[in-house]
């Protein structure tokens, strides 16, 4: 079975805003919060060995593991450099989880941010990058180098589509599904070159349908994406809508909250 991170969301909550999508006026929920995270880890438990990293009080975007760091070896991770002051406290907790569970731990250099796979997604032969909004360019080579695989840059030009995987997620080796509207023209056709690709509507994009969880045949999408989930299950997938509501006020939604270890 595939192996995941996740953390649960004891210390949730939005205080600050560092992305289009948080607005302190527009609080979550934190009981329903908790509801729509634990539902989404019983879906991913069923499909996957789920992992837990313990959640730091003054860590309230802890929860988005995707962005904790990437797994680039055999117990070998790149460990995330924040953009945001607000989240590089989350940096030394996910040093000491990955210690702790035997993994060597590479970082980036401090004038180069980078947020893991929020932002580097496994394609296959290739991995495929944003950058622009949160992780930088100089990230890409360095992180080539660890994975020792092309990895394809990608321009995010839209603020509300600041990580590659809130904008793609990849279906399977061949297969990518996007919303266009948030790259530049080179990387659309840097995608369209490479994979073939099903395109996302603007109003499921809003809802992150490109921000799903993808384990063999089964797709976990935030729920109200009826276009893209039709398509896929003509593919053949299974596609389990899971209410995200409260985890988009800050910027997240499934595949924030998981992140991979072993596939």
């Amino acid at each position: 079975m595939p192996r995941v991170l996740m953390c649960p969301p004891d210390h949730y909550a939005l205080r600050y805003e560092i992305n289009a999508w948080m607005h302190l006026e527009n609080q979550p929920d934190l009981a329903l919060a908790r509801q729509q995270w634990q539902r989404l880890y019983e879906h991913v438990r069923r499909i996957a060995q789920v992992e837990l990293v313990s959640p730091a009080p003054e860590c309230p975007d802890m929860v988005f593991t995707a962005n904790a760091g990437l797994i680039v070896g055999d117990r070998e991770v790149l460990l995330s450099r924040f953009r945001h002051p607000e989240r590089r406290v989350e940096e030394p907790h996910f040093r000491r989880w990955f210690e702790e569970h035997g993994y060597t731990v590479y970082t980036m250099p401090e004038d180069c941010p980078f947020e893991g796979e929020g932002d580097i997604l496994y394609a296959g032969e290739r991995y495929l990058a944003g950058y622009r909004k949160r992780t930088e360019i100089c990230a890409h080579r360095l992180a080539s180098e660890y994975l020792k695989h092309e990895v394809l840059s990608l321009e995010l030009v839209d603020d509300r589509w600041y990580h590659l995987d809130t904008a793609l997620f990849v279906l399977d080796e061949r297969t990518v599904v996007y919303y266009p509207g948030a790259f530049d023209l080179y990387a659309r056709r840097v995608i369209e070159e490479h994979f073939d690709t099903l395109h996302v509507v603007e109003e499921e994009a809003l809802r992150f349908a490109c921000n799903s969880v993808v384990i063999d045949h089964t797709v976990l999408m935030p729920a109200g994406c009826p276009l893209i989930t039709a398509l896929l299950e003509r593919r053949g997938y299974r596609v389990i809508p899971v209410p995200m509501s409260e985890f988009i006020k800050s910027g997240g939604a499934c595949k924030c909250l998981v992140m991979f270890l072993e596939r």
